[in-house]
């Protein structure tokens, strides 16, 4: 299963993920834990219509009707497309996960039957992908209850029952019988070619992975700790799903903050009153970008960093303990290891090393802007060697992106209507890539502002896919930015392609009535269109199997393709088309003002990377080789580490509780820094095009050679493709100001 893809710092912040938690984020198909695509928010807000009512109700109104039609249109291009039903009740969420492990088990036993004359590709390696599809289509839905649903007892019951997913999923791994029949295949050595032979390699690479060529009594300890592990990160995400922490704040104390933001009516709960939850990613952007008052802002940074902290630490003790302990019995140095083998990096220490080669280059960098930020906050205060803390790089950043670039990021939110940047984000790519973007009624609709939309090929007319849009924040959803799969394409057995289902999960500012509609930030505008790219490369996948359909890719290279999209909203022709005042849409961005925000980004770039720098260093240093004397503290070592790469972090706090990447991007958070460089070296192709980022021939190459081919092919292989030739990370480090001599 595929869990959520997802900006690692949306906007700008902790990352799918989401996911997204990545917030994306795609695992090998036997993964260690339930990686499923978190979240389409079952959330019903408050009304209690059950699905079936909805369905009747919009049936009598016609509005059904509208994805019934593209639904037909499919067929005629022997495809399907179909919407997920979701459950309603705690007993369907049983009955679904139980059926799906009964179905899948019937396969399983089909499989393991067969004797050593009678293996064939289709009836080993491809069935297994197929129960895989099946299987996983189901728990991608109760995991979305168990992260989303309002209903505590549906969560509840939903998490028990993705625990039973998740153990029935390690316990396949070790289906002798179905390991034999599909070795007895591989054994034949067959004459395959492309993506029939990857899936092959892939789940051979799978078996050896699992520790099917250790003894049994070895096989069946390492069955037992990765089902202990998957129970155990089941509840660390939960955690932080359900973690909250509501903060008072007088209107002196948020002094600087707009009146935008204070006028909310959930966050202005009383006569001098402000109610600012820690865990809700805009209100605490919002509140440290602008917050005057440095007590306002440690107090609500501290806040955030202890988040989860009572149940989550004492998890992740046995979590981190938990993967040593596999990794050394799979005869792997380290957790890290094991995780970066099927990546590009191949291993830690090669992550490692990029890191820190970035690190080491942005420190001269990193040093002028620490030192600007400390000037400003001497002006502020009047000492002469201010200390910049964890919870003042935020607002001297805004503050330097004002007084020095005259850049105001609040009054540029008057451009960003959230309805007028979307309709002009399709409107772009749907001219790039050749599709058409249009609005269907949801059969089921689990909240009232739910969006659904149709993706089809704008010459032929097949559709291509369909997206969910759930976009401001609620009671009990998850509170990121990130894209979700929750139907994966694949050729089925019957020759027809299952068109894919996804959907964009984020918390972008809810409207505040008719004269006041969502405004985003240009960082959110950013955001939009990278998990929106994330959502085109699931959609638009050509590829046969589930295993590598869409965003099924190695996890440093998924995030690629997204990255690449945010060079859309930094040129002035691409914003021309959509950014308007609000109040007068004759007002465009003035080109001097994008040249400032431009001019502000790169006077901030090396703080922004040190800091993801920071994180990608201590999930590596987490997931290292420890001794086995030494006993596990993650809190003490991530601080220091972020310590040593970033600013001090509060004392007593502990961030690693609420770092949702140690699950799922476990080992892998570096993969955002290494998927930017990989992703600016793609942009160069629209860079040099006639068209620039209007160049129909580029959108075409980048769906057809990158999107379309998923997973299918390797990541190098994908990227050579689309370049044309060799890649380069110079294009990446002349964009952080590291002068280097060209590279690869």
């Amino acid at each position: 299963m595929n869990r959520s893809v997802c900006r690692a710092d949306s906007p700008r912040t902790d990352r799918l993920l989401p996911h997204g938690k990545s917030r994306y984020c795609r695992v090998d198909m036997k993964s260690i834990s339930l990686l499923i695509s978190a979240t389409v928010c079952l959330a019903i807000s408050g009304s209690t219509t059950t699905a079936k009512e909805s369905n009747r109700d919009q049936a009598n109104s016609g509005e059904v009707n509208g994805f019934a039609s593209y639904r037909q249109k499919a067929g005629e291009f022997n495809a399907v497309l179909q919407l997920p039903e979701f459950e309603t009740t705690s007993k369907e969420v049983k009955a679904s996960i139980k059926g799906a492990i009964k179905q899948a088990n019937a396969r399983l036993d089909q499989i393991g039957k067969l004797k050593a004359r009678e293996v064939t590709f289709e009836n080993t390696i491809m069935a297994l992908d197929t129960l895989l599809f099946h299987a996983d289509k189901v728990a991608n839905r109760i995991y979305l209850i168990k992260e989303t649903h309002p209903d505590a007892e549906m969560r509840k019951t939903a998490t028990r029952m993705i625990k039973q997913y998740q153990n029935w999923k390690v316990g396949l791994d070790y289906r002798e019988d179905v390991y034999q029949a599909i070795k007895a295949f591989a054994d034949q050595e067959p004459d395959l070619h492309s993506e029939d032979a990857k899936l092959l390699k892939e789940t051979m690479r799978d078996y050896r992975r699992a520790g099917l060529n250790l003894s049994k009594s070895k096989q069946s300890e390492v069955e037992a700790l990765r089902k202990e592990l998957a129970g155990l990160t089941t509840d660390y995400d939960s955690n932080i799903t359900k973690a909250e922490k509501a903060l008072h704040f007088s209107k002196e104390e948020l002094a600087g903050v707009p009146d935008r933001f204070l006028s909310n009516p959930d966050i202005k709960t009383g006569e001098n009153e402000y109610t600012v939850m820690a865990n809700i990613t805009w209100h605490f952007m919002t509140v440290m970008e602008n917050a005057k008052k440095e007590s306002t802002r440690k107090r609500l940074q501290i806040a955030r960093y202890n988040l989860a902290k009572e149940k989550n630490v004492p998890l992740l003790k046995k979590i981190l303990k938990l993967r040593a302990q596999i990794a050394a019995k799979l005869g792997y140095d380290s957790w890290a290891d094991y995780r970066i083998e099927p990546r590009m990096a191949e291993n830690a220490a090669k992550a490692q090393d990029f890191l820190k080669r970035l690190q080491d280059g942005l420190q001269p960098k990193f040093k002028e802007e620490l030192a600007a930020f400390r000037e400003l906050k001497a002006d502020d205060t009047g000492r002469s060697e201010p200390t910049i803390h964890m919870w003042d790089w935020r607002y001297y950043s805004e503050q330097l992106k004002s007084e020095r670039y005259s850049v105001n990021t609040e009054k540029l939110r008057s451009y960003f209507p959230y309805s007028q940047v979307l309709k002009g984000m399709f409107e772009i790519f749907e001219s790039l890539f050749g599709l058409t973007i249009q609005r269907v009624a949801p059969p089921y609709k689990w909240v009232d502002n739910l969006r659904l939309y149709v993706v089809s090929d704008s010459d032929s007319g097949k559709p291509m896919g369909a997206f969910y849009l759930d976009m401001f924040p609620r009671k009990g959803k998850y509170n990121h930015f990130a894209q979700f799969g929750i139907t994966p394409g694949k050729r089925l057995s019957d020759g027809r392609y299952q068109r894919p289902v996804v959907a964009l999960i984020c918390n972008f500012p809810s409207p505040q009535g008719d004269d006041t509609p969502s405004l985003l930030s240009h960082q959110q505008v950013e955001t939009l269109f990278h998990e929106f790219g994330h959502a085109l490369h699931s959609i638009l996948t050509e590829a046969d199997y589930k295993r590598f359909s869409g965003t099924s890719v190695a996890r440093d290279f998924v995030e690629a393709p997204s990255q690449m999209l945010e060079n859309w909203v930094w040129e002035k022709e691409v914003l021309d088309t959509f950014a308007a005042h609000y109040k007068d849409p004759s007002k465009k961005i003035p080109q001097e003002t994008l040249q400032q925000m431009e001019a502000a980004k790169h006077a901030t770039i090396a703080t922004w990377y040190r800091r993801q720098l920071a994180f990608g260093l201590l999930d590596l240093e987490l997931h290292d080789k420890q001794p086995s004397a030494q006993s596990w503290k993650p809190v003490a070592t991530s601080n220091e580490i972020i310590n040593d790469v970033f600013l001090p972090v509060p004392e007593d706090t502990a961030f690693v509780a609420s770092f949702g990447h140690l699950t799922g991007y476990d080992a892998g958070y570096y993969g955002y820094a290494w998927a930017d460089a990989i992703a600016a070296d793609m942009n160069t192709v629209f860079e040099n095009a006639e068209n620039d980022y209007f160049d129909k021939e580029a959108g075409r190459r980048l769906r057809n050679r990158i999107y379309a081919p998923g997973g299918s092919k390797e990541p190098n292989e994908l990227v050579q493709d689309f370049l044309g030739r060799s890649r380069s990370i110079t294009p990446f480090l002349r964009s952080l100001g590291i002068k280097t001599e060209d590279r690869n």
